[in-house]
């Protein structure tokens, strides 16, 4: 028995609503019993996910500090950390010359 290409298509297009539909049941049902869990235990988010702060919109848990200057333009005194794209004034050269010491 072949099947059109329309007809697998339609299927094709069945069976991914049926796996978004059995993701999302599945999802509710693991939320369930998380929170069932959390509430029976008194969990609470350190608990949970050590190392992550509990402030609301904390992205990185680490403070990021400033970089020490790598490079510096001798004819303009303009200094480049080696991060990044590089400035107009050492792209595409060695940048051998122009290491701060």
């Amino acid at each position: 028995m072949s099947q059109t290409y329309k007809e697998l298509l339609q299927q094709r297009e069945a069976l991914e609503l049926a796996i978004v539909q059995a993701r999302q049941n599945e999802i509710a049902a693991a939320v369930t019993k998380v929170r069932e869990l959390v509430a029976e235990f008194g969990l609470t988010a350190q608990d949970v996910f050590p190392g992550r702060s509990s402030k609301a919109g904390a992205g990185k848990t680490k403070s990021v500090g400033k970089v020490a200057a790598k490079y510096r333009d001798p004819a303009t005194g303009q200094t480049w950390t080696g991060r990044g794209k590089a400035p107009k004034w050492i792209e595409g050269r060695d940048r051998a010359p122009f290491t701060i010491a």
